[in-house]
């Protein structure tokens, strides 16, 4: 990978910068090289989550991710289980619940045993795993059966490793050393480890143990217990996690639980994930539980900070907030949680930028881009505590609180966070746009900052045609496209405030910019707007799916907006499996790199919710339906961050991103957010209105029921019938509770149904 031309003959020795942008480049192409956790098992409770193999272990060695993680920190990465020193072999596992599961276990052929041999399959483990958030602590079950028609006695073996490590290290993107790993200590019944940080906290791990255990080296327990035939014993493992300000306190008493850690409520089928939201209902099954599974991993990735609940970004490399992640799936939740982008929007409201700190990326008005909370973070080693090298989350900060009042009517938020507001466009306008050319660029000044600042952030991302990486500063495509939304929408809000001035000088302005990217993004070779403007002000000609955001935010014009729909549904960026991130044309098109071909469903989502904006609905009904197929071939229909480029037409299976997060926050909102627009709901709760523009199902089921949707205070109930093979429907509005005009039709006005 080469990050820098050079012209042809002698090549003078590359600069410290340069050497210094090839490590970020390659250290930060991917966001992990540890070993794959495709089919790994995710538990979460809070702030505390376990990623293990789908036989219940923690493996033994560093190159893997698996682990017990709190705050940034894996405290536990290795957890095994042995019968007469060898591993049982699994036989399924089953995620009752986000913070609950269990794995079915059984022996090999044990020979030699102290009750004699054993055939395979005559002894029955099942593990059950329950994560406590509140207490920080999980426990294990072990219920052991034996099924054979003798007495068997077996050797259990239990092993444990606690590293500690920050997250970081353990992607494998830095290679610090940092505290002070105690010894493990051993009492009867209780297995201790800790660790003293370099930012000046203590982290403990405390494994309490039935007492027929004993100690059998560092880290290692053992026990032998007896089963007659058809008998089972059931064992407790009690695993707790803590962090403080001394030793001491990390093996202390239990914490005071809060009163909500993130634990999921009972519910039963066919109700939402979320309750007092809107739900979905359909005549196809697949639908219905992969939506249902699409919200209940947004539920799963909540998170609290500052009294604030917000979505985590991911599992298990980004579990914290990230400015443009939390507010993409707030964006995505607002019919059925709006408390959530609500909260969101106030606790990066309060973290928003008020210096220039070119360490931390960040500049007055601007909104962070990650907060960590772990030792690197709050050590300094990284510039995390919070860093703000994003240059999209601004406008999105902007977009989602509009959206937020156009389904909740409420204002008072925006008075709250009107100076916030104020401070956001100030940024867009002065730091976002250092040079003055009306566009927001990017250009890092951080030693440990991100080179690219869009959503696609890895080093390697932004290319042009022929696969060279890009030089910044650099503008963004969809960037442009945000802060021409942000504007509009800032400029509504400020007339309904009477501060009809202040909404002239947005509108204007957003104008303004829309013939600037006209004439400067759109390509005509191409047929299609450019992936960003570089260094002097050069355009990159590559296909890329980051057009498709600016049909979401309706700056193209709509005949240019009808020329990218066709690039975008093509082969070269349509793989059969979603639209690409990058056109297979390019010289840089890799469908195994992060952004360089592969599929995202989030990605996807803003596609085809453009396309429906433009009234292109059969080629946003295709991308919605490749992308349930996808969920269908994942387990659990659990769609992750993204899977491979390759096409569908060469796999009859979407092939894995060996290191992708799942649960993953936009990930899991992907398709809800892209049935709204396919049903064309459009709310205006100022107005009292919902408005249902070209109505379109997905192609399987004949109907689709929306249920409980809130637009300011009023709640309505809707069904859309298949009226034909191309997915248009009809609407039956089945209930409505509280004033609400409903408008059906293509365009507003054409007829209107119930108040």
């Amino acid at each position: 990978m080469n990050a820098d031309t050079s012209s042809v003959g002698v090549q003078s020795a590359p600069s410290a910068d340069t050497l210094q942008r090839k490590h970020r480049v390659l250290s930060q192409g991917i966001p992990s090289v540890t070993d794959t956790i495709a089919d790994a098992v995710v538990l979460k409770d809070g702030d505390l989550f376990l990623i293990c193999a789908p036989d219940g272990r923690l493996p033994s060695g560093r190159g893997h991710g698996l682990g017990l993680y709190y705050h940034d920190c894996r405290y536990l990465r290795t957890y095994e289980l042995r019968l007469y020193d060898t591993i049982p072999t699994p036989l399924g596992v089953n995620v009752a619940a986000g913070a609950r599961g269990s794995v079915q276990l059984t022996n090999p052929e044990l020979a030699g045993t102290g009750a004699g041999a054993l055939p395979q399959g005559s002894i029955d483990l099942e593990w059950d795993r329950a994560l406590d958030g509140g207490w920080l602590t999980l426990v294990d079950t072990l219920a052991i059966r034996n099924w054979s028609h003798q007495t068997a006695e077996l050797a259990i073996g239990l092993r444990f490793d606690a590293g500690f490590e920050d997250v970081f290290i353990v992607r494998g993107l830095l290679d610090e050393r940092l505290g002070t790993v105690d010894p493990p200590e051993w009492a009867p019944g209780v297995l201790r480890f800790s660790y003293a940080g370099t930012d000046g906290r203590y982290r403990g791990l405390t494994v309490r143990l039935p007492p027929m255990f004993a100690s059998t080296g560092p880290g290692a327990v053992a026990a032998t217990i007896r089963l007659a035939p058809r008998e089972v014993q059931r064992l407790e493992l009690r695993l707790a996690v803590r962090e403080a300000d001394r030793r001491e306190d990390v093996f202390g008493s239990e914490p005071a639980r809060p009163r909500d850690s993130g634990r999921g409520s009972t519910r039963g089928p066919g109700t939402s994930p979320w309750p007092g939201g809107a739900s979905f209902g359909s005549d196809s099954a697949i639908v219905r539980e992969t939506l249902e599974r699409s919200l209940a991993d947004l539920r799963l990735l909540r998170s609290s900070l500052d009294g604030q609940t917000f979505i985590a970004a991911g599992i298990p490399w980004f579990a914290t907030l990230f400015g443009r992640d939390s507010l993409i799936a707030g964006l995505q939740l607002l019919p059925h949680a709006p408390e959530v982008a609500r909260d969101t929007l106030r606790l990066l409201a309060r973290h928003q930028a008020d210096r220039v700190d070119q360490w931390r990326d960040a500049a007055p008005g601007k909104i962070l881009h990650e907060l960590r909370v772990g030792e690197m973070a709050r050590a300094g080693t990284i510039p995390h505590d919070p860093y703000y090298g994003s240059v999209d989350a601004t406008p999105l900060f902007l977009i989602v609180l509009a959206e937020y009042v156009a389904w909740t009517g409420d204002l008072a938020l925006f008075d709250e966070l009107a100076d916030h507001v104020r401070r956001a466009l100030e940024w867009i306008d002065r730091y976002g746009d250092a040079d003055r050319d009306g566009y927001v660029e990017y250009q890092s000044r951080s030693e440990h900052g991100l080179i690219n600042q869009g959503w696609k952030d890895s080093g390697d991302a932004i290319v042009d045609e022929d696969g060279r990486i890009a030089t910044p500063p650099i503008a963004l495509v969809e960037v442009q496209a945000y802060v021409f939304a942000a504007k509009r929408a800032i400029a509504s809000l400020r007339r309904r405030r009477g501060d009809e001035p202040g909404a002239e000088q947005l509108e204007r302005q957003a104008e303004e910019l829309r013939g600037r990217f006209e004439r400067d993004f759109w390509l005509e070779p191409l047929g299609c707007y450019a992936l960003a403007l570089e260094a002097r002000k050069r355009p990159l000609g590559v296909v890329s799916s980051n057009v498709g955001h600016a049909l979401w935010c309706g700056i193209a014009a709509a005949d240019r907006a009808q020329r990218v729909a066709r690039v975008l549904m093509a082969d070269e960026m349509f793989s059969g499996w979603g639209v690409r991130t990058l056109s297979e044309r390019c010289q840089g098109y890799n469908p195994l790199a992060y952004h360089l071909g592969t599929v995202w469903p989030h990605d996807n989502a803003f596609v085809a919710a453009g396309l429906a904006r433009y009234g292109f609905t059969a080629q946003a009904r295709r991308i919605f339906d490749a992308i349930m197929d996808a969920a269908m071939d994942f387990d659990h229909r659990r769609l992750p961050e993204l899977w491979t480029g390759f096409s569908r037409d060469r796999y009859a299976s979407p092939i894995r991103y060996p290191v992708a997060c799942h649960p993953q926050a936009w990930a899991a909102g992907a398709l809800p957010y892209m049935l709204r627009h396919l049903l064309g709901l459009e709310p205006s709760a100022l107005d009292h209105r919902l408005r249902i523009v070209r109505p379109t199902l997905p192609g399987l089921g004949s109907w689709i029921e929306v249920r409980g949707l809130r637009v300011a205070d009023a709640a309505v109930d809707l069904r859309f019938q298949r009226t034909g093979g191309d997915g248009a429907a009809n609407v039956e509005v089945l209930e409505v509770r509280g004033e609400l005009d409903i408008q059906i039709g293509s365009r507003a006005g054409e007829r209107r149904s119930g108040s």
